[in-house]
């Protein structure tokens, strides 16, 4: 049964909801009618399991046709985001990572604050069966959890869009923060910028030899992946790092020159 009423003012607004290879359409669906229930609008997937589109994400989403026909695919996590400039991540469990945890009321309040100044950004939203990957959580700069049952955490993908949804919501009167003042967020760099500077980074320290033993470089690469997401870079930094990287490789090849 649709919910949707002609007569009333459609709230379509808000960070972008990215979810990593959902599975099922009827997930999508009912992912689709929670943000409309709450006014988001823009909905990206990863790698959806069974293809797009999809009739049976549209017949459970109850007649959100308008996030349903707006729906953009990537093939990775790093194509979803590579425009944002500030992401949460959402995950049920504690991960070894130095990152700020909030709650989705904390989060909601800073979404609302950076989508007033025109930030881009959104929420990550993991698998059905196991959530999101370390990887994945790395390229988030903060972590959203939910105050569930702890001997019951488990909450369907829908379910969880529908909390932070909700949350949205409840920010849209008023300032609920209660602050003078607010950080300006509308210069921070974007995803494809950071990770383009981390993809710099790691061929530089490969050719300095950097990584060493062979068997860390995985874990080495992730914690100089959280340090620099932890940062919350703003475009200039992001270049100002990019030209000393060079730099430092100008330098290293001038060592390496027998001339």
């Amino acid at each position: 049964m649709s919910g949707t009423d002609s007569t009333k003012t459609m709230i379509a607004e808000g960070p972008a909801v990215i979810l990593v290879e959902p599975q099922l359409g009827e997930n999508i669906g009912m992912v689709a009618r929670a943000m409309a229930n709450f006014g988001l609008a823009e909905l990206r997937l990863v790698s959806p399991r069974d293809g797009w589109p999809s009739e049976r994400a549209r017949a459970a989403s109850s007649g959100a046709n308008h996030i349903i026909d707006a729906v953009t695919v990537f093939d990775t996590v790093e194509a979803a985001i590579a425009d944002l400039s500030f992401v949460y991540a959402t995950t049920a469990r504690p991960r070894d990572m130095l990152k700020p945890v909030e709650g989705p009321g904390e989060a909601t309040l800073k979404l609302r604050a950076m989508y007033r100044e025109g930030t881009p950004c959104g929420v990550l939203f993991g698998r059905e069966r196991w959530g999101l990957e370390n990887e994945e959580l790395a390229l988030a700069d903060a972590i959203v959890t939910f105050p569930v049952n702890p001997g019951f955490a488990s909450l369907n993908i829908a379910q969880a869009v529908l909390l932070m949804s909700y949350e949205w919501m409840k920010t849209r009167e008023g300032d609920e923060a209660g602050v003078a003042f607010r950080t300006p967020y509308a210069d921070m760099a974007s995803k494809q910028d950071l990770v383009g500077l981390l993809a710099h980074l790691e061929s530089a320290l490969d050719e300095a030899g950097y990584f060493y033993p062979a068997d860390k470089r995985e874990k080495m690469l992730l914690n100089l992946r959280n340090i620099f997401t932890h940062a919350g870079l703003k475009e200039p930094e992001i270049r100002t790092l990019r030209g000393v990287v060079a730099a430092l490789e100008r330098r290293w090849q001038r060592g390496r020159d027998p001339a």
